[in-house]
């Protein structure tokens, strides 16, 4: 599909069952909070993707690096592992998504890992970029070679829909457990055809033994299915709350200005209850209008939320990036907007922000793409939110840094502030290790915890790092506090001297 990757290899993909909340089996209990733990042991582990990775001698088949922490080992996830469905092949790209869940409730973290351009032989023949996912289940003894696997096409995960050709199955991911206990996984198919509508887009939803898909043709979803709405090529999700992104959506005649459309996890009518359809011009958004070729909900990310006053995380903050919006008159600036999600599902408007949010002798440049990726943080999970415990960062990737072009850079701000409250910007050099090179595009891998921003840089130009790296920066450091950068990177502290595009996700 132009547009969307490269085609992979034939390759012929299995699926087996899948109960997300099967019977807990006995394992080792995780500590609360430590999350990304996939031997339970109560230190967060890291889940790396390479997808752009030779495996097995094929070129962007991908794997997945897990390095346990507390420098228990690093071991690879690809699908040369033993119980995978299939093989790696030319231009799978393993590892283009990532979620993290305990799907099986046995106290151990779960890797779901999208193949999004395995091709997929069925009885109609091969189907060319259709996709697959795969959900590796964590042990007391780590993750990897000798896991349990669940290999899923399409049709294998919903028998009631066809695997087809440039479906793009498992493009994005989320996953985590439900208020009330119970595993969720969403998986976006931004490719998928609404009849005779080419990429069009739905996701899949499993809770429980219930399996769904929700497109925009539903009744009760706002929008309609149109060409190139692409809904669910991007997802973020809460225990409380779903968003899935569809960047391509026309709002009027402004084509691929882009739309979230937002839902909670009651069943209702056999899909996740859909809550409100929101674009730029939406009533409760303030700042911002729909304009042709935005691309609003390109990336998404959400966290829960403890307003003042409430007992509990009954509401949810919502970074949707438009990495093409127009600042003015500079063009593919970029923009992100912050949205509060109350219970009853109205939204509100918190932020809206920019390069010049950033603060110093920050202003917009053309097609810097402010917000190609977003991730909110709560570094005081539970706690009511302050304007000093939500963080925001957004990445930059093509920001000049210094003569270097498209060195990309990280902004930081404080979304619950004023607009620019605590702003920084990291690059490689400023607030990062290591020298900005052009084309760098640092932070195109970007994901928050409640105690560590990791930053990946995985085109890397710098002598020694071009497989790419991590950066595990602490809140902390980046507020001039304690702590300090941790470098994750091929051919150091155990994990293998091979890849290509390291740190393309993180989890």
């Amino acid at each position: 599909m132009t547009g969307w990757g490269v085609a992979a290899a034939l390759v012929v993909a299995a699926t087996t069952s899948f109960t997300a909340g099967a019977s807990p089996a006995a394992a080792a209990t995780c500590t609360e909070g430590a999350g990304s733990d996939f031997n339970g042991d109560g230190i967060r582990d890291m889940a790396v993707a390479d997808p752009e990775a030779t495996v097995a001698g094929k070129t962007a088949a991908g794997l997945v690096r897990v390095v346990l922490g507390g420098d228990k080992g690093v071991s690879e996830i690809s699908q040369k592992l033993s119980g995978m469905a299939a093989d790696p092949e030319t231009g799978d790209k393993f590892g283009a998504s990532l979620a993290v869940y305990d799907a099986d409730k046995d106290g151990c973290d779960d890797l779901v890992v999208g193949a999004p351009y395995e091709d997929v032989k069925t009885a109609d023949g091969a189907q060319v970029d259709a996709g697959a996912v795969y959900v590796i289940h964590g042990r007391p003894s780590g993750i990897g070679e000798g896991s349990s696997i669940r290999s899923y096409t399409q049709a294998g995960l919903d028998g009631d829909t066809a695997t087809e050709a440039g479906d793009l199955f498992g493009y994005a991911l989320a996953a985590g457990v439900k208020s009330g206990g119970k595993p969720y996984l969403a998986i976006g198919v931004p490719g998928e055809a609404i009849g005779n509508i080419s990429d069009a887009g739905c996701i899949h939803y499993v809770q429980g033994t219930a399996k769904t898909t929700v497109n925009q043709d539903d009744p009760d979803v706002p929008g309609v299915a149109e060409a190139n709405d692409r809904f669910g090529q991007s997802l973020a999700a809460t225990s409380r709350f779903i968003a899935a992104g569809a960047p391509g959506e026309a709002i009027g005649d402004e084509s691929f200005a882009g739309a979230v459309t937002l839902f909670n996890h009651t069943i209702d009518d056999g899909r996740p209850t859909s809550l409100d359809g929101v674009d730029e011009n939406h009533q409760a958004l303030v700042t911002g209008a729909s304009a042709k070729d935005d691309r609003f909900g390109t990336a998404l990310s959400m966290v829960p939320y403890r307003p003042s006053g409430a007992d509990s995380e009954t509401d949810a903050l919502l970074a949707v990036g438009a990495p093409n919006e127009n600042v003015g008159t500079v063009a593919d600036a970029g923009a992100v907007t912050v949205i509060r999600i109350k219970p009853s599902g109205a939204i509100a408007e918190v932020d809206f922000v920019d390069r010049l949010a950033s603060g110093g002798d920050e202003r917009p440049a053309a097609s810097d793409f402010f917000g190609q990726r977003v991730a909110l943080a709560n570094t005081e999970p539970g706690a009511t939110a302050t304007a000093e415990t939500i963080r925001l960062a957004v990445s930059v990737p093509n920001q000049e840094v210094g003569a270097a072009e498209n060195a990309g850079a990280v902004h930081v701000l404080s979304p619950l502030g004023p607009s620019g409250a605590r702003g920084k910007v990291l690059t490689r050099g400023h607030g990062l290790p290591g020298t900005a090179e052009a084309r760098d595009f640092t932070g195109l891998g970007l994901w928050g915890t409640y105690k560590d921003l990791y930053v990946g840089v995985p085109y890397s130009k710098t002598s020694g790092d071009r497989k790419g790296l991590v950066y595990a920066t602490p809140w902390k450091h980046i507020d001039g506090g304690t702590g300090s950068v941790r470098t994750v990177k091929p051919g150091a502290n155990g994990v293998p001297d091979e890849g290509k595009a390291f740190g393309t996700d993180i989890r």
